[in-house]
């Protein structure tokens, strides 16, 4: 590895929009699904219903540990709600797939999604055996990414050495909580991250495109 990163011993990745492109918007299928799922609940209008489902997502990390603060949603009927949606617009990624192979040490997912939705994307992806394991939103007791608590646990289960991980997500603030706890971070920035930080101490590296990065690093190894 280049300098900077030849300490790195596990590559810690976010799903949505980390591992595909934040264009093939597979996130909108399941964005309408939530602020359906909050409509029927609440007996509310759709406009309402998203207006409540972004303020739970603001508030408490995500819209389902939201919903279950404040309304006590069972969250293995919620995910099985909102992740019911067609794979079709994933494309498989032979390029990704190769470059996370070839990475020298663990490759882990984390996901403040489940692990059936997790493994649905990654076969799509073709990147089904790449990696050991999928730390998903139940292995985080419900407590999602940015909880430090999620972060914790990822490393207690796992035997991770924070220190000697690198992790990367589409959402800025998500990397905050993995930087504190001393991993590398990389952002990656395409696009659909919502709410912009002046505060970007903790992003380590910035790219539009994981596979790119990925393959640039290699290339310098």
């Amino acid at each position: 590895m280049p300098p900077g990163l030849d300490h790195i011993r596990a590559w810690v990745f976010d799903l949505d929009n980390t591992l595909y492109p934040s264009s093939a918007d597979l996130f909108a299928q399941i964005d309408t699904k939530m602020t359906d799922y909050i409509a029927r609940l609440l007996g509310l209008d759709r406009v309402e219903a998203r207006r409540i489902q972004k303020a739970y997502f603001l508030g408490h990390g995500t819209t389902l540990a939201g919903l279950m603060a404040e309304h006590h949603v069972d969250p293995h009927d919620f995910l099985a709600f909102v992740h019911d949606v067609e794979m079709d617009v994933l494309e498989e990624n032979v390029p990704l797939a190769a470059a996370v192979a070839k990475l020298p040490g663990r490759k882990v997912v984390f996901t403040n999604g489940d692990g059936p939705y997790a493994t649905r994307v990654l076969e799509r992806l073709g990147l089904g055996e790449s990696f050991e394991a999928v730390h998903d939103i139940h292995a985080m007791d419900l407590a999602p990414k940015p909880a430090p608590s999620a972060y914790a646990g990822l490393c207690a289960a796992l035997s991770i050495d924070p220190t000697t991980a690198l992790f990367a997500d589409d959402m800025a603030r998500n990397l905050a909580p993995a930087k504190a706890i001393g991993m590398t971070t990389v952002w990656v920035d395409n696009g659909s991250e919502q709410a912009h930080d002046s505060d970007r101490s903790f992003i380590d590296y910035t790219t539009p495109d994981l596979t790119a990065w990925l393959q640039g690093i290699l290339e310098d190894a």
